[in-house]
Parts: structure tokens; sequence; C-alpha cells
């Protein structure tokens, strides 16, 4: 039988899958203990379902999945208007450091594909597909390069790419959250701010910092506004010649209306407002990603290629927890972005910030890691990614 559901059935779907994620996570003490995020394990929970309905025959579910791009740019969009240049020049150098450590994970998830490819004896190009390709670049770096291959004469590639992102988008999202509460736990690490931070906040509260409807409505607006206007920045790039994810440019059209508003005082953005909107949208989107998740397309992926992934999940997990942790300065923050490091470093930036928000909520905030992580796994880690990728696709 085939069933397929519409855009708002298929968004009512991602809705209920997560809920029935957050009440399995309360029941399941291991999946509360190791801060797996609810979409996750709804997610995962259902994508196993309708593979064995599917394999057996009983059911073919299609979705459409429209409406999770725009929840995508609402929770983009929220980011930016949380990127104030006070913020911006206390994690400066954090956003450099990290961009490095994310470009080295690349080398490195290149490098050891290849390794293996030869021990393996199969072509590096499969082993590349399912290095910094696939995992640092997620689904889409994946299906332009496997197109790419494909085109190039190798069979299969696209096929093998998107099976090699999806299994690195779920082992991504379940390690994030274990290292992350392992080493603030391990090191008894503390969220700290500064005593500016809270004199800032307090100030912010005192403004306008209540979820009521004006300000929902405000906020809304200027999030709605900060894509459309960004979608025309978007063009105005594609013209130059630079390829930007849509999502950026809004990121920047709403940092910049933060700022004037902070700079002249003619308006505030709620940061409560803006934190509600924001996570919606993240929870929404990644439930949506999740149940779309094709776990059959794993069955094609040979046992060459399964030793490679394994390879690249034990590879990130000491990478987080001993290069990244130490080299983001070893405190709270640095566990966090770890967390997250995992999620982007295997996927996608969503999952990193849901591996962090996972961790948080239940230890405490780490703004340093909420703004570098999304700057540097949205933006900058492409072009790095792009231009080691390519390196080791003409030298192999």
């Amino acid at each position: 039988m085939q069933f397929k559901l519409d855009m708002m059935q298929t968004t009512a779907l991602a809705v209920v899958v997560y809920y029935f994620g957050g009440w399995l996570r309360s029941k399941v003490s291991v999946l509360e203990k190791f801060c797996i995020p609810a979409p996750v394990v709804g997610g995962l929970v259902f994508a196993i379902v309708n593979l064995i309905l599917r394999q057996n025959g009983l059911l073919k579910l299609e979705m459409d999945t429209t409406l999770q791009s725009p929840f995508m740019m609402v929770f983009f969009t929220t980011i930016g208007m949380g990127a104030s240049i006070d913020l911006i020049k206390k994690g400066g150098l954090q956003v450099v450091i990290f961009w490095l450590l994310a470009s080295v994970l690349c080398i490195f998830q290149d490098g050891l594909s290849v390794i293996l490819s030869n021990v393996l004896g199969i072509d590096p190009k499969l082993g590349l597909i399912a290095g910094s390709i696939t995992m640092t670049g997620g689904h889409g770096t994946g299906a332009a390069f496997g197109a790419l291959f494909e085109s190039q004469g190798m069979q299969g590639a696209l096929t093998a790419a998107m099976a090699a992102a999806t299994f690195g988008l779920v082992m991504g999202s379940i390690i994030g959250g274990p290292i992350g509460q392992s080493l603030i736990k391990r090191k008894g690490l503390k969220p700290s701010i500064s005593k500016e931070a809270q004199n800032t906040a307090a100030a912010s509260a005192e403004v306008v910092d209540e979820i009521t409807y004006e300000e929902l409505f405000k906020t809304l607006a200027i999030v709605l506004v900060s894509i459309g206007i960004g979608a025309v920045l978007g063009n105005v790039f594609k013209n130059m010649g630079l390829t930007l994810p849509a999502y950026v440019s809004a990121m920047i059209i709403a940092a910049i209306i933060l700022n004037v508003g902070e700079s002249t005082g003619k308006w505030h953005i709620n940061a409560k407002c803006t934190d509600a909107i924001g996570t919606i949208g993240l929870n929404v989107f990644l439930s949506m990603a999740l149940i779309g998740l094709k776990l059959w397309e794993l069955a094609d992926i040979a046992g060459p290629m399964l030793v490679i992934l394994v390879s690249q999940t034990i590879l990130m997990a000491l990478f987080a927890t001993f290069v990244t942790f130490n080299f983001m300065g070893k405190d709270f923050d640095a566990a966090i972005a770890a967390a997250g490091h995992c999620g982007f470093g295997m996927g996608a930036t969503p999952n990193g910030i849901a591996n962090m928000t996972s961790v948080s909520e239940k230890f405490g905030p780490a703004p340093r890691a909420f703004f570098v992580l999304p700057i540097v796994g949205a933006f900058l880690i492409d072009f790095t990614n792009a231009i080691i990728i390519t390196a080791f696709v003409n030298f192999f």
C-alpha cells in the first residue's frame, strides 16, 4: 500500500513525533541521562518503523517536506537576532579557533577515508564520500559531489552519499549529548556568565523581555522581514558568483536589524520571544528531517563503506573530546561546543545546535558556544571544506 502525506500532514506528523520523542525520553532513563534530543528519539523510532513497514511491503509512505526549509530559515534567523556586536567581540577569536578546528577535522576525515580505502581495496572516491563530503558537508555537499562522481562514471555514488550522510546524521546526534555530559561531569564544569553579560541580560529583561502576543508577533515580524530581505541579499551574492546557503543571508539581515536597534536605541529585540520562536523552528525542522530518513539506503552500503563510517564516528568522538574541548578553552562552553561539533561534524548544523540545546537545558546556558557554532557550521566551513575535498579528489 502506498500513502502520500501533503505538506501540512507531514508537518503535523513531525510535531506528533517530536512529542512522542519527548515522552519516550522521559520514560527511558538512559535517553534522558545521555541528553539525546527529543526530535532524534522520536524521529529515529518513526524511521525504524517506516523501514520495517516498507521492507515488508505493508506501507510505502511518501512525505511532502516543503515546510522543512521555512522552519529551518526561522531557526537560523533567530540565531542572527542574537548576534550583538558585544557578543561578536567576546567570541571573535573563538570563531576563528573553531573554524580552524573544523577545517582540521575535515582533513582528518578525508585522510582517514583515503587510508581505509587503500587498506580495504576500494576506490578512494568511494571512501571520500564517507569523508568530509558527507560528514562535515552533510546531505547537501554529499548530493553535489555524489552527482559529480556519477558524471565521471562512478555508479551509485549519489546513493552512497545519501546513505553515508544519513548514517552521519544519526550517529552525530547520538554521540554528541553523552560526550558533552561526560566532559561536564568529569571536569566538574559550571556555566559562567560575566558580570557585564549579567547586567546586559538584566537590563534587557527590565525593558520588554516578557512573552506576550504583541512581543511574539513583533519578533515574528522581524524574523519574516529578515528572511525576505535576506532572499534579496542572497540573489546579490549569487550574481557576484558567490553561492551561500539561504539562511546565511537571513542571519546577516537579522544581525544588522538587532545591532542597529541596539546602537540607536530605537527598538529592542525580545530575547525570550526570539528564543521561543527559534526553538519551535529548530524542533519542527529537525523532526521533519528525521522522519524523512530513508534508513533502507543504509542497506546499500557495502561492508567497506560501513567500516569507514564507523571509523569516522570514533574519530569524531575522539576529536571532540580531546581536541575541540581543549582548544576551545577547557571550560563549560567548550564542553557544550564539543557536543555540538559532533552534530555538525557528522551531520548538519541544526543537529549540532540540538545536541548543545539538549545538554545546556540540563546543565546551564553556554552563550559563547551557541554563537560560535552556527557561524562556523552554517557559513565558514563550507569554503574550507570545498577546498579540502577538491584537493583530495585531485590528488588521489
